[in-house]
C-alpha cells in the first residue's frame, strides 16, 4: 500500500530529510514485520520513483533525500515535497565484483581486516566498487581499497578501517 504526504525537506548535518508522518511509519514497520534497524521502502519524490532505506537517528525516523532522488536537494532546503512511499520487500544484496574478491584472495592481511570490518563498512565497501562504471575504476579502486584495509590510504571518505 502507497502512502501519499507531503513534508519539508529538513537537513541535519549535511543530509537532507523528510520526517514520515506516524501513521505512515505504524503502517510500513506493519508490513516489514519490524520496527528497528533500516527498512527498506520506495515511492516517489515530487513524482521521481526512488529506492531507499528509512532510517532511526537521534530517536526519529527520517527518510533522507539525496541528489538522485531530489536534483540539488541541499540546496532546497524548506520546500514542501509530495511523497509517495511504501514498505519495499525486494532483497538489496549487491554482488561482490569478482576481481575484488580474488584481490582479497590473494592478499590475505587484508582479507582478515575485510572480515573484521563491521558488516555495514563491508556493505558500503562493497556497494561503491560495484556502482562503478568502467573498467578502469574498478582496477583502481580495488587497488585502492586494498592499501585502505592495509592502513595506507584513504578510501570511501575514511583514513582507516
Amino acid at each position: 500500500m502507497q502512502h501519499s504526504f507531503k513534508a519539508q525537506l529538513q537537513i541535519i548535518g549535511v543530509n537532507p530529510f523528510v520526517f514520515v508522518p506516524d501513521a505512515v511509519l505504524s503502517d510500513i514497520f506493519t508490513q516489514a514485520g519490524k520496527h528497528k534497524g533500516p527498512v527498506p521502502v520506495s515511492g516517489k519524490v515530487n513524482g521521481k520513483p526512488f529506492t531507499q532505506t528509512l532510517v532511526r537517528y537521534k530517536n526519529e525516523w527520517r527518510l533522507y533525500i539525496n541528489t538522485t532522488m531530489l536534483p540539488r536537494s541541499p540546496k532546497r532546503i524548506g520546500e514542501t515535497l509530495e511523497i509517495q512511499l511504501q514498505f519495499d520487500p525486494m532483497p538489496r544484496d549487491v554482488q561482490m565484483p569478482e576481481r575484488f574478491a580474488n584481490a582479497l584472495q590473494a592478499n590475505k592481511k587484508a582479507r582478515s581486516v575485510f572480515e573484521q570490518l563491521p558488516a555495514s563498512r563491508r556493505k558500503e565497501i562493497v556497494r561503491y566498487l560495484a556502482n562503478l562504471k568502467s573498467e578502469e575504476a574498478l582496477e583502481r579502486n580495488i587497488h585502492r581499497a586494498i592499501r585502505f584495509l592495509l592502513g595506507e590510504e584513504r578510501f570511501v571518505g575514511r583514513d582507516k578501517p
